[in-house]
């Protein structure tokens, strides 16, 4: 399933004008977490969080729990199909919770985390779950205020998690 952003359908003459284009076209899709160019970028997000965290003894994202049937793993992509951004959302039956959410450095601003989002939220809707849940690091603050914006708000630990010093634990009820 495909979200458009903007559309996404290019005349292979106009690509090259493309490329100095502020907001060039952007598409939202489900995908699988194990290709190489998105692979890349979990592993951008994983050193940015150990940087952040550096006590905390992160570990990278095991692919193999990206590929569980519970995981929706959505890729935002520019018109030339280069990966800017991704995020998943893990289903049980109390909530889904969102995971991994990265947008490209150069590719912020644009909105493209908060269509992400959106689209992550109407997933976990087809998939019959209205709760939608976080943890963020404290010190990721352009995203826990995108959180805030999109009607997230602070709540207790939940599921496997505990209270951590660094820790955010936000929710989301989703309306139709």
């Amino acid at each position: 399933m495909t979200t458009s952003i903007k559309p996404t359908r290019l005349d292979p003459s106009v690509a090259p004008l493309l490329a100095d284009c502020a907001h060039p076209p952007y598409s939202v899709a489900l995908e699988r977490p194990d290709q190489a160019d998105v692979q890349a970028l979990i592993a951008a997000l994983d050193a940015y969080q150990a940087a952040l965290y550096p006590s905390t003894g992160g570990r990278p994202t095991a692919l193999s729990r990206l590929l569980r049937p519970e995981v929706r793993f959505m890729v935002v992509r520019n018109a030339f199909k280069q990966v800017q951004g991704c995020a998943a959302i893990v289903l049980s039956p109390e909530q889904a919770e969102l995971q991994r959410l990265m947008i490209e450095p150069a590719a912020r601003g644009h909105g493209l985390a908060k269509q992400l989002l959106q689209a992550l939220e109407r997933e976990a809707l087809r998939a019959g779950q209205r709760c939608m849940r976080l943890e963020a690091g404290l010190r990721q603050r352009p995203a826990i205020h995108l959180c805030e914006r999109m009607g997230f708000v602070p709540r207790p630990p939940f599921g496997r998690h505990r209270a951590a010093p660094f820790s955010l634990f936000m929710e989301k009820w989703l309306a139709d």
